[in-house]
């Protein structure tokens, strides 16, 4: 009962995505082709909305899945979307289809990371920029990349690179007000930082993208990454999975990790 006491109402919560996304009422209303006046009374308590409707709402609000089961609870509603854990028998189509691109990759870097960052899979390659880090911090690829004895070291470009990410990490807050995930942000924010850290991405000359400029046995080396997620996920954990996979964004660098995947073939 307790734990019943302290749930918030639906409304009050749909309400708080709707503030947080910027959209009045009457824009929400007409994307969602209820009457302003019914969400009104929803917003407020005085109307209980339907299991439909709080997916509908859901849906036009782009709350991720996770707090849309959790919209659900509030409503009286039992969740719609599963949270399978990766390892279990009916996500073997989505284990393959990670580990056929980490293995298709090869020999530049990739990682699949959870909601949290936290490290699912990767490819051998990965190893290129975890090498000699404890362990401990590479469970969190932020923590590894940023952390004094992770990565940060061998960033030649730190100040750059770490803005990118928590940058990143900022927008991904605001778009799920994940109480840990700012709780993780603030973490990073102390680690200590010998570069100036930009408030604005802005380019240089030439620059198309944020590159990661990494020193790797002596060999300065280029990559650019790109970020890929499941397309139509409808369980919790497929939407949540991040692919980042980098490539070499000159020639040394391509080079350099040819050589290193044939020295370890």
């Amino acid at each position: 009962m307790q734990a019943a006491a302290r749930q918030r109402p639906v409304g009050e919560l749909l309400r708080e995505w709707r503030d947080r996304r910027r959209i009045s009422q009457l824009d929400l209303a007409i994307s969602a082709d209820i009457s302003t006046r019914h969400l009104s009374f929803v917003e407020t308590g005085r109307s209980k909305p339907s299991r439909d409707m709080v997916l509908r709402l859901g849906e036009h609000l782009e709350v991720p899945l996770r707090e849309r089961n959790r919209l659900l609870l509030a409503a009286g509603y039992a969740p719609a979307y599963t949270e399978n854990a990766l390892g279990d028998p009916g996500m073997d189509a989505v284990r393959q289809a990670v580990r056929q691109l980490l293995a298709g990759h090869e020999p530049y870097p990739a990682a699949v990371v959870d909601r949290n960052w936290d490290l699912v899979d990767a490819n051998a390659s990965i190893g290129l920029f975890v090498a000699g880090i404890a362990p401990e911090l590479t469970t969190n690829v932020l923590r590894a990349t940023l952390h004094p004895d992770g990565m940060a070291p061998h960033i030649l470009n730190l100040g750059e690179w770490r803005a990118h990410l928590l940058g990143r990490l900022r927008r991904q807050v605001g778009q799920t007000a994940d109480a840990g995930l700012a709780d993780l942000l603030d973490e990073l924010r102390g680690y200590p930082c010998d570069q100036p850290v930009p408030e604005v991405e802005v380019p240089g000359p030439g620059d198309i993208f944020v590159p990661l400029r990494f020193r790797h046995e002596g060999t300065d080396l280029t990559f650019f990454s790109t970020v890929a997620t499941f397309g139509t996920p409808l369980d919790v954990t497929v939407a949540e999975l991040v692919i980042e996979s980098f490539y070499p964004a000159d020639p040394v660098t391509a080079a350099h990790l040819r050589e290193q995947a044939a020295s370890v073939g």
